[in-house]
């Protein structure tokens, strides 16, 4: 029986992740406390309250140097801790001067990497911190989604990429199986998944990014998933786990059952 072995939720967009015991999916498909936060550039499209594209703020498919920080969030407090290593760039609550200060810290730790998409840019200056904290918004997908790959997958795609210990953390899902065959999950499109009490009603393929590309630990771009998704499994698109919505909700967790219904 394939069970849930690992949890993720990703408080800021594009940003390292939270390890969780326990999930709460929302009514309609979104993981409480994931992406509430995004560090946007200032010429974004949008009004700050928007969903928009992932490009029009820093995030790690355009920024890698950020999978050297670490992220928590306090959803009582209201209180965003941002570090590098064992160096505190912020931790501030989420008022007017709170969310100037985690932007001026996050922004002098941008300019001072090569990959720096600031850099040559004065339109998207001065970045803003968006997002209320609680309202899960910013997903890649406008509808929200809850990710999902298998450890069989990832372990494939390891093969594929001559990495034996390939970190999941570069596909940022936010859940994580194991006991099926390598990319069954694939083939979950336009069926329905039940995780433990949770009921999926859509399934869909999840399309890869350049974040793919950033070593979780180091930040530089050191294998080129994209391209060997597409060439080792005859993808037409590079493809790698799957998102799911779900119309009631609920709590999933560690240990929790997976099954195809």
């Amino acid at each position: 029986m394939a069970k849930v072995v690992a949890l993720y939720r990703y408080p800021v967009k594009g940003f390292t992740p939270e390890r969780c015991e326990r999930l709460k999916v929302l009514p309609g498909g979104r993981i409480a406390g994931d992406r509430v936060l995004n560090f946007r550039f200032a010429d974004a499209p949008v009004a700050d309250t928007a969903w928009c594209r992932k490009y029009h703020g820093v995030v790690l498919a355009n920024t890698p140097g950020l999978a050297r920080l670490s992220v928590r969030f306090d959803d009582v407090k209201q209180t965003l801790h941002m570090a590098f290593g064992d160096s505190l760039l912020a931790e501030e609550a989420l008022n007017t001067t709170g969310r100037q200060r985690l932007v001026a810290a996050l922004t002098q730790y941008v300019h001072s990497l090569d990959e720096n998409p600031l850099k040559d840019h004065p339109e998207r200056s001065p970045l803003k911190l968006v997002g209320d904290g609680v309202t899960p918004r910013f997903q890649d997908n406008e509808a929200g989604q809850v990710t999902l790959h298998s450890r069989e997958s990832l372990a494939s795609a390891g093969a594929a990429l001559h990495d034996a210990n390939l970190d999941e953390h570069r596909f940022r899902h936010n859940i994580v199986i194991e006991g099926v065959p390598a990319w069954q999950e694939q083939a979950w499109a336009g069926q329905r998944v039940r995780v433990g009490a949770v009921e999926f009603e859509t399934v869909v393929p999840k399309v890869r990014c350049l974040a793919t590309h950033a070593n979780p630990q180091t930040g530089e771009r050191d294998l080129q998933v994209m391209q060997t998704l597409t060439r080792a499994f005859n993808q037409q698109q590079p493809t790698f786990g799957v998102g799911m919505l779900s119309n009631s909700g609920g709590e999933i967790g560690v240990g929790d059952e997976v099954s195809v219904m």
